[in-house]
């Protein structure tokens, strides 16, 4: 008898599939293995299609696998005791994340949610391992991972104490814009104001007037599906702006 059950009503594990060619191509990492290290992992590498709310990984279940972003935007954050969630950040095209995890093999510390339909790409934590004790470039690419991961942990918590929206909108910006976490973004961020929102936890409306605010300052461009970033420092010196009164 035929399943009922569509692609989508299945478990995200169990949608995974092999990369194409152009998915692989998409994995900023990729070009820096030796042909033998870049053929295990393109062997190991599988891809799924998630849906908005799906969990790619969830707190307190042990990592399995080293996840990146093809396309589509993705939420990391945590739930406390009495069930409310903070967001740490938003993990848009071309980021990898969890290396940290994967690394000494832990538990989960947070979710990672889809926002909206994305692509998510994963490499098993054995293979992870593998590439680490044998390739070169791989160890670098994690070091800058770390090294910039470091510091967005950093200013999210600088962040977390600001009461300026329109301040708070421009650093988590300027974030999702960074080019060695998320190379995959370029100048023009694919995101709404309402998903934009969900990672600054500010109302739509405030969002709104933040952006309003930032465009009129020539630091961004509201654009049909997305905004583009002018004046990227601009962004990250938002903040500074604002305590010395300019």
């Amino acid at each position: 008898m035929k399943s009922l059950h569509t692609t989508s009503d299945l478990p995200l594990y169990q949608r995974r599939r092999p990369l194409e060619p152009a998915e692989l191509d998409a994995i900023p990492w990729i070009q820096l293995l030796a042909p033998a290290e870049r053929q295990r992992a393109a062997d190991d590498l599988r891809i799924a299609d998630a849906s908005p709310g799906d969990y790619v990984c969830r707190m307190g279940r042990p990592v399995t696998y080293w996840f990146g972003v093809v396309d589509g935007l993705l939420k990391m954050s945590t739930d406390n005791a009495q069930g409310q969630t903070m967001t740490f950040t938003g993990v848009p095209p071309g980021g990898w994340f969890g290396e940290g995890t994967a690394m000494k093999r832990e538990s989960y510390r947070y979710n990672i949610q889809a926002l909206r339909k994305s692509l998510v790409a994963g490499l098993h934590v054995d293979t992870f391992h593998w590439l680490l004790d044998h390739s070169i470039g791989f160890n670098r690419f994690v070091m800058n991972q770390l090294n910039e991961r470091l510091g967005q942990f950093i200013a999210a918590r600088e962040i977390d104490r600001m009461t300026n929206p329109d301040v708070r909108v421009a650093r988590n910006l300027a974030a999702l814009f960074n080019p060695v976490l998320y190379p995959g973004v370029g100048q023009l961020l694919s995101i709404t104001q309402q998903e934009l929102a969900y990672l600054v936890g500010l109302s739509r409306q405030r969002v709104n007037e933040a952006l309003t605010a930032l465009a009129a300052q020539g630091s961004i461009r509201v654009e049909y599906g997305g905004i583009r970033v002018l004046d990227l420092a601009a962004l990250r010196s938002h903040v500074f702006l604002r305590k010395n009164g300019l």
